[in-house]
């Protein structure tokens, strides 16, 4: 048996013990990984590193960001948020932390193309104040 074998039963074994609530985030997770690795392979090297400006530039509108807001300090002020409003919040926590680590394997992706360390694209592209940040 090789080794992806091996890992690929294990995988299967890991997703059959995880709880019904757990398989949308390992739908997702699987997904940007899918959708990474397919970007990867084909990617003209021409257009590659635009389209990887493009995720590790991405982010929310003043709009999205005014309601995220709103949610957010409803949530940590302790005052009653509806079903739906939590719903809300929720959604918009999993969007950006699936944006944040698309952004990252854009960076990593960057990083190699350019031959150059991670670290040093992180720091150039890391939001320089507050508001260039969708969570604070």
């Amino acid at each position: 048996m090789t080794l992806a074998t091996e890992n690929r039963q294990k995988i299967i074994q890991l997703v059959e013990q995880l709880p019904e609530e757990s398989l949308t985030e390992v739908i997702e997770l699987l997904n940007t990984l899918h959708q990474r690795d397919s970007q990867t392979k084909t990617m003209p090297s021409d257009n590659a590193e635009e389209k990887l400006l493009q995720i590790i530039h991405r982010k929310i509108s003043q709009e999205e960001q005014a309601r995220l807001d709103y949610l957010r300090q409803l949530n940590e002020n302790g005052d009653d948020m509806t079903t739906a409003e939590y719903q809300e919040l929720l959604a918009f926590v999993s969007r950006i932390e699936k944006e944040d680590a698309e952004r990252v394997s854009a960076i990593f992706q960057l990083a190699q193309i350019r031959e150059v360390d991670p670290l040093s694209l992180i720091t150039k592209f890391a939001p320089q104040k507050r508001g260039d940040r969708a969570i604070r």
